[in-house]
């Protein structure tokens, strides 16, 4: 072979050799964003909280085929507190200790719905806590980050400064019916507040 045809067949070979590496990352890439998840109809996600510094446990149960949605949050060196949401809009903040202490709040909608995240704006992809995430913004409100593979939640961030960091999650948990009711004294008009 004379110089040129080596030439040119080592030129036809790197064009060969990088149209394959071109195909192969476009291939990785989506054609479209990813949509997220919708939340399982019922589960069980234990999470840490960072509220600016201040941490908490929250023991968090979905439930949207009754319409409640219940976080048991234990504060750092601090109270238990529960809070109780239903669908109604109804929603008990309260302690079972010797205070007795209970408020109870109405908001106009109830608890999220699992396709809640409909509509959210999708960031890219970010690496958090050793997971590969999907990120989305939820009206300027929270960052929502979800695993690539499993589709599980695995942390928000809140613009307050909250971070929900999930650390078990358990579709198809449900919590026993029994401890969904909130204590007689929410229901007494005795105006008592949580801390």
């Amino acid at each position: 072979m004379d110089l040129v045809s080596t030439r040119i067949h080592s030129i036809i070979l790197l064009f060969l050799v990088l149209s394959a590496v071109v195909e192969i990352s476009v291939a990785d890439v989506p054609e479209t964003e990813p949509v997220p998840a919708p939340w399982p109809e019922q589960f069980h996600a234990l999470m840490l909280m960072n509220k600016s510094g201040s941490l908490e446990i929250v023991d968090l149960w979905y439930d949207w085929v009754n319409g409640r949605n219940f976080n048991i949050i234990q504060k750092q060196l601090g109270k238990l507190t529960y809070d109780l949401e239903w669908n109604n809009g109804t929603s008990f903040y309260y302690t079972l200790d010797a205070s007795r202490t209970c408020r109870t709040v109405h908001f106009e909608v109830g608890i999220l719905r699992p396709n809640w995240l409909d509509g959210a704006n999708y960031l890219g992809q970010r690496n958090v806590s050793g997971f590969l995430c999907n990120v989305w913004e939820k009206v300027d409100f929270l960052w929502y980050y979800e695993d690539v593979v499993s589709k599980r939640p695995v942390q928000w961030i809140f613009y307050t400064g909250r971070e929900a960091h999930v650390m078990t999650f358990e579709v198809g948990a449900v919590l026993e019916d029994k401890k969904w009711q909130a204590p007689v004294y929410c229901f007494h008009n005795e105006k008592k507040s949580i801390e």
